[in-house]
């Protein structure tokens, strides 16, 4: 059976070709589905320093595989057949002629790796490790923290700032954003939606927000609580009340990603009625 790559004019021309295929494992396939539904309708920019991507993986005029990229940010991948991966790499070599670094189900992710390696003779080395997990009701935590939820505004935008570095820092995870410029986003600055909520202790402990949503789900992120403030129960609480608001607003899900090497994490999330979904994980190029 041949594998073709199918490049599309743009986000909107990728969800009517890939969407149902993406609804299919709509939890799993949030990324894909949340980048290229958000730029829908957006007007890219007159002279773009770097296009974007989107493609369709397909065998015998079926989708079977979607990649997607927004410069500067890394590569996305779905899951795909393996033998489809060194095409897709040569057909992203035709557009970009280098990339910081790819992210995909761990399988996908490494054979893009070793195909890409082997086109531009760079340095490949593995990067964090991840876990996608999905909630449908939430169990309410053994321990509530005090305090109480509340959406992040303007006012909260250099504490965002500050608490968004941070994140990136402890994490590892590679993201060229500007921190400032992403909380004014996230606290409705600047046309943005307020999309992060804080847990207020007297005075905000801890963060969390929904950077994306698809049809049915919400995806909860930037979930980060100062050293200071930690081993409290702030986040675990924040992130129960954050899903249970999403599932209020009649969404069927949330899914969220956690650092395979957190245990901490990847228990508390547990706790409250997250489930693991799949493993991903980035590969970085030198």
């Amino acid at each position: 059976m041949e594998n073709t790559i199918v490049r599309h004019s743009g986000p909107r021309a990728f969800l009517e070709r890939a969407e149902p295929w993406l609804l299919r494992r709509e939890a799993e396939n949030n990324l894909a589905l949340g980048v290229a539904g958000s730029l829908v309708g957006v007007r890219p920019p007159s002279a773009p320093a770097s296009p974007t991507y989107f493609a369709t993986s397909e065998r015998e005029g079926e989708v079977v595989g979607c990649a997607f990229r927004t410069p500067p940010y890394k590569l996305g991948l779905t899951r795909m057949p393996l033998d489809a991966v060194p095409l897709l790499a040569r057909n992203v070599a035709k557009v970009y002629g280098e990339l910081p670094a790819v992210l995909g189900p761990d399988t996908v992710a490494r054979a893009f790796g070793d195909a890409w390696g082997q086109l531009k003779g760079v340095e490949v080395t593995p990067g964090a490790r991840q876990r996608i997990h999905i909630l449908e009701r939430v169990v309410p935590p053994s321990r509530v923290a005090p305090g109480r939820m509340r959406r992040a505004g303007p006012a909260d935008v250099p504490l965002v700032t500050r608490w968004l570095g941070s994140f990136v820092r402890e994490s590892g995870l590679w993201d060229p954003g500007n921190p400032r410029a992403r909380a004014r986003r996230l606290c409705g600055v600047d046309g943005g939606n307020r999309l992060l909520a804080l847990w207020v202790d007297e005075e905000p402990v801890s963060m969390a927000g929904f950077p994306a949503h698809t049809r049915h789900g919400v995806r909860i992120g930037y979930v980060y609580t100062p050293e200071a403030r930690r081993r409290r129960g702030y986040a675990t609480t924040l992130v129960a009340e954050l899903s249970s608001h999403a599932l209020d607003l009649g969404f069927s899900h949330c899914v969220l990603y956690t650092d395979l090497a957190n245990r901490t994490s990847n228990r508390i999330y547990h706790s409250v009625g997250y489930r693991a979904l799949q493993d991903v994980m980035d590969v970085e190029f030198g």
